[in-house]
């Protein structure tokens, strides 16, 4: 029996490596076509591998393509209708959590129906709307429907953490003279911290990645990130080597996001799989 558990414990293992190893491989092959001189970019992994910065200083030099621009701007939105629906949504999944009257049930049934419905079926309603009210292509129309997105998604996380937090600590805060808000904000919001760490961070960076919803929402007056990498693709080809090193840098912010807040998502996430 034991033999057999060590067996079954290895093969897991080398399966955890293998699957980990499948998703690394593109990104690391990414990153080596970054830093290949721009003549050995088709040769990556071939033998007297030489290392250079060409593509990055190429990316960045690029005529007509405004990288930096298009840098701010994805990271101000991301940013902005992230916590834009955190405000809105943490108050929301308090209302489903602790009341039960048609307003709530309204609005769950208003959010079971969005998030039930396929994400691209919206984005041509989406470009509509926004060419009609003078929207498109505009900050107020990309954060507003990031944050749209973010709103449901960010109802159902906090929905379940409100209830899994403690009912009577609120009841006490309003005995003792706490009002519903006071309380709240003071005792409902700091138990759901880790919750609204993960969900901020994962929303962030889908924010950030974001690319369908900036094609339709988005021209030449606010460039985005994730669009502006799509430039390098011209009528003379394909520009492997500025692309990738476009890409290396489109990681990095989602790469530090993750090393230095982790914990919190995996302490958020596990905190509403136990309720």
């Amino acid at each position: 029996m034991k033999t057999r558990r060590r067996w079954g414990n290895a093969f897991l293992v080398a399966l955890i490596y293998v699957v980990t190893l499948a998703f690394l491989f593109p990104v690391l092959y990414l990153a080596l076509t970054a830093f290949r001189p721009p003549k050995d970019v088709f040769s990556v992994l071939g033998a007297g591998l030489s290392f250079s910065f060409a593509n990055f200083r190429d990316a960045l030099g690029w005529q007509g393509v405004r990288i930096t621009e298009a840098f701010v701007n994805s990271a101000i939105i991301a940013t902005t209708s992230t916590v834009l629906s955190l405000v809105v949504t943490l108050p929301s999944g308090f209302m489903l959590a602790r009341y039960r009257n048609r307003l709530a049930r309204s609005w769950f049934f208003v959010i079971y129906i969005v998030r039930t419905i396929p994400y691209i079926s919206w984005l041509l309603p989406l470009f509509l709307l926004s060419q009609r009210f003078g929207f498109h292509d505009t900050y107020t129309g990309i954060i507003a429907a990031q944050a749209a997105f973010h709103i449901t998604f960010y109802s159902w996380i906090f929905k379940g953490f409100f209830e899994g937090t403690s009912k009577e600590l609120e009841e006490a805060a309003l005995v003792d003279g706490c009002a519903r808000w006071g309380a709240f904000v003071r005792i409902s919001v700091p138990l759901a911290i880790p919750g609204i760490m993960a969900a901020g961070i994962l929303g962030w960076i889908w924010g950030w990645n974001e690319l369908l919803l900036v094609l339709f929402l988005t021209s030449d007056h606010i460039p985005m990130y994730s669009k502006t990498i799509s430039t390098f693709i011209t009528e003379m080809g394909v520009e492997w080597g500025r692309m990738a090193a476009t890409g290396v840098m489109a990681m990095l912010p989602a790469v530090i996001v993750t090393a230095f807040c982790h914990r919190y998502i995996v302490a958020g996430l596990g905190g509403l799989h136990r309720r």
